[in-house]
């Protein structure tokens, strides 16, 4: 019975976004219309809305201080990292920037001594694993949006005395469905793809994402961001990290028992530095390699 219903739920899934695959030509303009219509009146339109924030930080000299002090740290003290700093940290992780705010991410702080334990083999034995107190494991997550977007329509409606823009309500609701979904093996993707290929010809157009592997680095673009704020607020509360991408992706997911859309993005050790936690002196290459004028 249970084979049956979960036949017949999947069933009904594909066969709703096959439908959908076989809108019509003028049905599926319609829809892509309406998103570039909304997405011109997010970006193109000053809001209509009575909201305003002034900024309340302003120090240049203690962002740079900061930002200069941050040094990947390979090998840690033996000393714990309170629970209350961890909690502040991953809190201030949350208010990065990120895609039309739909936070695609999650942080796992690996407190389990035997999950731990595994966690560092899979970080390959290195020391900035092995001798860190503390490793969060930072996870992309291409399919948060549908719950997400969810949340953003609940906050528009509790914010009574706040006028929320009618295009973003449309965004929210009608739209972000329609360009993050990818139907099943990425076949409504494909359908966007030519769509946008086609218009792209006359006039400028959002290209992604559009695929299945789109919407994963859409993914690992704003948990990068994340983890940059992470790892600013540990230096900050006067603790070091190091971000670290030589693992073992497939066994730290088996581990932390992902989803299978859910990505390793990077895990991050946490810690006090040991008298030789860094390796080096910091070297950056010349500034015109990287930064252009035109």
């Amino acid at each position: 019975m249970n084979q049956q219903i979960i036949f017949f739920y999947q069933y009904n899934v594909i066969n709703n976004w096959f439908n959908l695959a076989l809108l019509s030509k003028k049905e599926y303009v319609v829809l892509w219309k309406e998103r570039i219509m909304a997405d011109e009146q997010i970006l193109n339109k000053i809001s209509a809305g009575d909201y305003t924030e002034g900024s309340k930080h302003y120090s240049a000299q203690e962002f740079t201080e900061l930002v200069e002090a941050r040094r990947s740290c390979r090998v840690y003290m033996d000393e714990p990292v309170p629970e209350s700093i961890i909690d502040k940290c991953l809190d201030l992780a949350l208010l990065a920037p990120n895609s039309s705010n739909l936070q695609p991410w999650k942080f796992y702080w690996v407190k389990n001594p035997e999950k731990r334990t595994k966690l560092n083999k899979y970080c390959l034995d290195q020391p900035a694993a092995t001798t860190a107190p503390e490793i969060i494991v930072a996870i992309a997550c291409p399919e948060n949006w549908r719950e997400t977007r969810t949340l953003m329509l609940q906050k528009f409606k509790e914010q009574d005395k706040l006028k929320v823009p009618k295009a973003a309500y449309a965004y929210y609701d009608k739209l972000v469905p329609l360009v993050y979904s990818q139907g099943p093996l990425g076949i409504f993707g494909l359908i966007k793809r030519v769509y946008v290929w086609v218009q792209g010809l006359f006039k400028p157009m959002p290209r992604k994402p559009l695929s299945i592997s789109h919407m994963k680095t859409w993914a690992h673009k704003s948990t990068a961001l994340a983890c940059e704020n992470l790892m600013l607020a540990f230096r900050a509360y006067g603790y070091d990290t190091c971000p670290m991408e030589g693992l073992d992706e497939k066994r730290v997911k088996r581990l932390l028992e992902l989803k299978s859309s859910e990505e390793v993005c990077m895990a991050i050790s946490v810690g006090k530095r040991a008298s030789n936690g860094i390796y080096g002196p910091r070297i950056r290459f010349d500034r015109d390699i990287f930064v252009k004028k035109i």
